[in-house]
């Protein structure tokens, strides 16, 4: 949510609360005025009406460039992937498992829910 939706929800929120008060004081027995009773009213469609013009803006900049980044990982080694196993409970993962967590290979098991960063085991 942007400064200006949240800034002009807050006003709505007040204009609404402010409108509520102004018909609260409008059925005083006493000291009770007729014209709270529009105003109040008023307070409460302007809040309202913020808040409905506030959901129809659209978030971020209109020329926003969306820019996708690919990266290709290069292991430096024969990598035997047709069996990939969980090293915590040993089902059988997919290369949709892995992801790059701050440049590091991390594997996430959906079975036992285990987190842990992929390494490469020594070839002697």
């Amino acid at each position: 949510m942007s400064a200006v939706k949240k800034i002009a929800n807050i006003f709505s929120w007040i204009a609404i609360i402010f409108g509520f008060l102004f018909i609260l004081g409008a059925f005083d027995p006493e000291n009770g005025q007729t014209g709270w009773l529009l105003t109040g009213s008023i307070l409460i469609i302007i809040g309202f009406g913020i808040i409905w013009f506030t959901s129809r803006l659209k978030t971020g900049a209109p020329n926003e460039i969306v820019q996708n980044t690919t990266l290709n990982i290069e292991l430096p080694a024969d990598v035997d992937i047709e069996r990939f196993e969980c090293q915590n409970c040993g089902s059988q993962l997919s290369m949709n498992n892995v992801k790059m967590v701050a440049g590091a290979p991390m594997v996430d098991c959906p079975y036992c829910d285990a987190a842990y960063q992929l390494t490469e085991k020594p070839k002697w």
